[in-house]
């Protein structure tokens, strides 16, 4: 089944499958999770659905704004466009009696409506999960890049966890771009693909393995068939 979804990531636990193997898994949390937009290539230069997920007490008023010309009255904490690929048929847009939706399979969903895990996949569905990964600040390399570092013995007292050299001699005479070195870490968009989907519960879905993020960060779900 195509479909795509918004979320959070609530735990990391882990289960025994009907073979007795013990994985682990992450439960992901999707409700609520609304129909916000839909952009066309011929009104828009591309084609995307905007989501809508969680909630918060204060909302920004161009936010506000976007809401209730999609008829939603919740106020929503994350909004996020996912891009779909029209030639692959997971996803076709519509439009009747002059409201704008998505038909996924046999589905239809219009602009302002909920979105529910077990309308949008099933039981083994394997989909790709994208997150912002952990931010852990300034790093060195031995810990950002999984450097070596330097000789323990021999004499040296302060080039344990350094670099080492990281320039050339008289030519090139500089040090190239993209070089290995200390600098902030995590808080990257990570993609783990290929993870199965073992169960779906009311408004949560459980997929085989771990991903990025914190727990409450958002999390996109979204099958190959649609982008």
């Amino acid at each position: 089944m195509a479909g795509f979804i918004i979320g959070e990531k609530t735990t990391q636990s882990q289960m025994f499958t009907p073979e007795g193997d013990m994985v682990p898994v992450t439960v992901i949390s999707t409700s609520p999770c609304f129909v916000v937009g839909i952009f066309t290539p011929e009104q828009n230069g591309y084609a995307a659905v905007k989501l809508g997920f969680g909630t918060k007490k204060n909302i920004a008023k161009p936010v506000e704004g976007q809401l209730k010309k999609a008829g939603i009255k919740t106020p929503l904490r994350f909004l996020k466009e996912i891009r779909v690929d029209l030639s692959k048929g997971g996803v076709t847009f519509i439009d009747e009696e002059g409201k704008k939706g998505i038909q996924i399979g046999e589905q239809k969903l219009f602009v302002g409506d909920e979105i529910k895990p077990e309308v949008v996949f099933k039981e083994g569905d394997v989909v790709d999960v994208s997150g912002t990964s952990k931010g852990k600040g300034f790093q060195g390399v031995v810990r950002r890049h999984n450097f070596r570092g330097g000789p323990k013995t021999h004499g040296q007292s302060d080039r344990l966890r350094a670099p080492g050299s990281i320039g050339s001699t008289t030519t090139p005479g500089r040090v190239f771009k993209g070089q290995r070195m200390a600098g902030q870490m995590g808080g990257d968009r990570i993609t783990v693909q290929n993870l199965k989907v073992l169960s779906i519960g009311e408004g949560t879905v459980t997929v085989k393995g771990l991903i990025p993020g914190y727990k409450g960060s958002m999390i996109e779900m979204r099958t190959k068939d649609i982008s």
